[in-house]
């Protein structure tokens, strides 16, 4: 029966595997489009450092080679981390044969397409928001205490929903046609997603609890972004 009703909105259970990088632009600004497909971290590249510049700590350690197996592991559990750094860390080991943890939820991306272009809100599972309007404006908010718990509020909704699902093997799918939703997660296994109807995602058991904490910290994130 749970089968059932998780295929009819889209939250359908997957094999795992690699996802290939992907690259879409649903803004007229590239810019944009690259913080975009950046939050789905289906592209390691994206984030290594650029030339001439010095990594970072956690830049060293992913794109090392040969790979440092015990830093890898110490960051991708270390929850003081961005959570799409741990994601990336998961991944490297995951890629190279190493088994890791499953179902540790690191991030929530909801995806709504309006006439005007996409909103995409993504929360992280260290406390930081990632907000693009469809216009294409963009609000980050960081280290943000009063974020805090909106954001575990949303991964506690949401943790029921990856404990159902696993992780989609193919490449990441272009952003949801207007009327749907899409909900992604970043998880230590793999890149989850579910969409359907706004309509029918809303008054569903799981994906709705999740619609309406996205929207509670979309208010805020919006509040801040105005001031």
């Amino acid at each position: 029966m749970l089968r059932k009703l998780l295929a009819a909105v889209g939250l359908s259970f997957a094999a795992s595997g690699a996802v290939a990088g992907t690259h879409y632009s649903p803004y007229s600004n590239e810019a944009i489009n690259a913080i975009y497909n950046l939050l789905f971290c289906d592209n390691a590249d994206g984030f290594k450092s650029k030339l001439g510049e010095t990594p970072t700590r956690w830049q060293s350690i992913l794109f090392s080679s040969p790979s440092d197996f015990a830093a890898l592991e110490a960051l991708a559990s270390d929850a003081s981390a961005e959570g799409r750094v741990r994601f990336l860390a998961y991944s490297r080991l995951r890629e190279q044969g190493k088994i890791v943890q499953p179902k540790i939820l690191l991030g929530v991306i909801i995806e709504v397409p309006f006439t005007g272009g996409l909103d995409t809100l993504a929360a992280f599972s260290e406390g930081g928001v990632r907000y693009i309007n469809q216009s294409g404006k963009l609000v980050v908010i960081e280290g943000a205490e009063s974020f805090l718990p909106m954001v575990k509020k949303l991964f506690s909704v949401s943790e029921p929903v990856v404990s159902q699902i696993g992780p989609w093997a193919k490449p990441r799918l272009a952003p949801p046609k207007q009327g749907n939703v899409r909900l992604t997660f970043l998880v230590s296994d793999g890149l989850y997603f579910g969409e359907g109807p706004m309509s029918m995602m809303q008054s569903e058991a799981m994906a709705g609890p999740i619609i309406n904490n996205a929207a509670e910290l979309l208010q805020a994130v919006v509040a801040t972004g105005s001031k």
